[in-house]
């Protein structure tokens, strides 16, 4: 008889698919079930109303927008507390948590606080002209300030695991610094700085606590997807909710599916480099 490396291995495999069934595959299959009851007719006023589209509107470009501010300060955030030594380092590593840690919609009542008209943060705005909260910049802030941490904690050990050994080697046979970085540094943690934007976007999309209290819920300008389903299932619209949650759904797994791609191309490409 073969001895399993992990004791229990079996208990565990059972448990681990019973729970991902029961926790995520069957909520997941009861929506596409109930929206697949949907003609196809009803199917697309849903989707093409108006309000749908501008919602849609709204949430994908905050989204992408808040993505790509992400993409850039996490990484730099993601480098500093893996590569250098400074007073205050612990902390503001600890910092990096704190919106996991919080719950949205008080992330969302301190945000609209410190950016409304009379806030800390709002009131120098509004005497250059420039609104936060009520706008949809209010919500690709509040999307970037909750979805930052799946960048930092997915590149930073990357960085660490990394080493200067590598940049030292590249600077000793005469390459520059954007050199090293293009050739050496960004190859190496890419899959990983994919993976975090791509959950950085997920989780924008799907934010709903800390975007509703400072995006005002404007309909055709503030208002996001996730509180216009959530509007619709009070309106005891089931389908048409359902309806819009599965085309979330469908392009959340869409997104999944091609930075899974771009990732494995990626890591053959770094194995034939490496050959």
């Amino acid at each position: 008889m073969r001895r399993q490396v992990i004791p229990g291995f079996g208990l565990a495999l059972g448990t681990t698919v019973l729970y991902l069934g029961a926790i995520v595959l069957l909520p997941l299959c009861a929506l596409l079930f109930k929206a697949s009851g949907i003609g196809l007719s009803q199917l697309g006023m849903i989707l093409s109303s108006p309000r749908t589209l501008a919602a849609l509107r709204v949430t994908l470009t905050m989204a992408f927008a808040a993505t790509v501010f992400n993409a850039i300060y996490g990484l730099l955030l993601a480098w500093a507390l893996a590569r250098y030594e400074f007073p205050g380092k612990r902390l503001l590593d600890a910092l990096v948590d704190i919106p996991f840690a919080l719950p949205t919609a008080v992330a969302g009542l301190a945000l609209t606080a410190l950016f409304a008209k009379n806030g800390w943060f709002g009131a120098p705005l509004e005497h250059i002209g420039l609104s936060v909260a009520y706008t949809p910049l209010g919500i690709a802030i509040a999307m970037a300030f909750t979805s930052v941490p799946f960048v930092v904690r997915t590149v930073q050990p990357v960085i660490e695991d990394l080493g200067t050994d590598v940049e030292e080697a590249g600077r000793s046979l005469g390459a520059s610094d954007f050199q090293i970085l293009r050739t050496v540094i960004l190859p190496a943690i890419f899959p990983a700085f994919l993976a975090g934007c791509s959950l950085s976007f997920a989780r924008s999309l799907g934010e709903f606590g800390a975007v509703i209290f400072i995006a005002g819920n404007q309909p055709m300008r503030t208002e996001i997807v996730a509180l216009l389903t959530f509007i619709r299932l009070e309106e005891y619209n089931y389908e048409a909710a359902a309806a819009i949650a599965a085309l979330m759904l469908v392009m959340a797994f869409a997104m999944l599916i091609v930075t899974n791609v771009i990732q494995s191309w990626n890591l053959r490409y770094i194995g034939r480099g490496e050959l």
